[in-house]
């Protein structure tokens, strides 16, 4: 198999277990922030134990590791406001909220690598705001989940773009370790300074436990070191285009498994389907463009 194509198949393999990542959000009955806790501290465990197992160092520069704190404490951001939006909402309003990751992603990345911002992008961009204002029209309800969503997406943003360079110089086991770590870090931090940190917190229901062991191994240790490594062969913004198909993944998988309460108005659908048909639009124009400029 093309070594190209079998990282855009991973990729698509990874994005499907983040759609999953919603459901299990939903079915996780504690807050986001305590779940954020286990989820990366569990995964930091895993991907340390695999980080010995194939004795790999740890050893990083100091300029590194303070852009790993910055990309730690982005990550910490986005899934906590990722669950936030979940739990306040539903997985549908979150997931397609946060399709609009193309829309940041066309005006953060030319200012992060100091190119001209391409102007179709934009316009398309302006096409799924209106998707998200007709989803916002009908599920008006929603509103605050999907504030918090596009928070989420932003942070989603950044942090891609950073780990984007982090994995040109750096083995992505490491920077998943690395970031996983200052992230429970903080998060810690910020729970004994509420007074949240104490023996209730772990107390958890067996069916929490489950969802959490599947939360921080398969959809956190293993698709973070795969999603970042697939970083190294794919362009930013194809990693973003193609983690905007999540919401259809997530979408169906939650219509299946939740039932009732992903059940939403038809012009909801109406809405998603026009924010996620113009990012795929705008990755079809953009690879045209690409391979017009490398023939001429």
């Amino acid at each position: 198999m093309d070594s190209k194509l079998k990282n855009y198949l991973h990729l698509h393999l990874i994005v499907f277990i983040w759609g999953f990542t919603a459901v299990l959000g939903k079915l996780i009955a504690i807050d986001a922030l305590n779940l954020v806790w286990y989820r990366m501290g569990m995964a930091s465990i895993f991907v340390l134990i695999f980080l010995s197992i194939v004795r790999i160092p740890l050893k990083v520069t100091k300029r590194t590791f303070l852009v790993l704190v910055v990309a730690g404490l982005a990550l910490a951001i986005h899934w906590v406001t990722f669950f936030l939006a979940i739990k306040v909402s539903n997985v549908s309003i979150a997931l397609a909220t946060m399709s609009t990751g193309a829309f940041f992603t066309a005006i953060l990345e030319p200012l992060w690598y100091r190119k001209k911002i391409v102007w179709y992008e934009l316009a398309l961009g302006a096409v799924v705001i209106l998707g998200l204002g007709l989803i916002f029209k009908v599920e008006s309800s929603y509103g605050y989940g999907m504030f918090i969503a596009l928070i989420s997406t932003l942070m989603g943003v950044v942090f891609t773009l950073i780990n984007s360079e982090l994995v040109q110089k750096e083995k992505p086991s490491v920077i998943a370790w690395y970031e996983l770590s200052i992230g429970v870090l903080l998060i810690t931090i910020l729970l004994s300074i509420q007074g949240k940190f104490n023996a209730n917190f772990f107390q958890l229901s067996t069916s929490d436990w489950v969802y959490i062991i599947i939360l921080a191994s398969v959809c956190t240790a293993y698709a973070f070191i795969g999603g970042v490594k697939v970083m190294k062969f794919v362009a930013p913004y194809t990693v973003i285009l193609t983690v905007n198909l999540e919401p259809v993944y997530g979408i169906i998988l939650a219509f299946f498994i939740l039932g009732d309460s992903e059940r939403m108005n038809p012009m909801f659908y109406l809405g998603a389907a026009i924010i996620i048909s113009t990012v795929i639009a705008n990755g079809v124009i953009k690879n045209r463009h690409n391979l017009k400029k490398s023939v001429n």
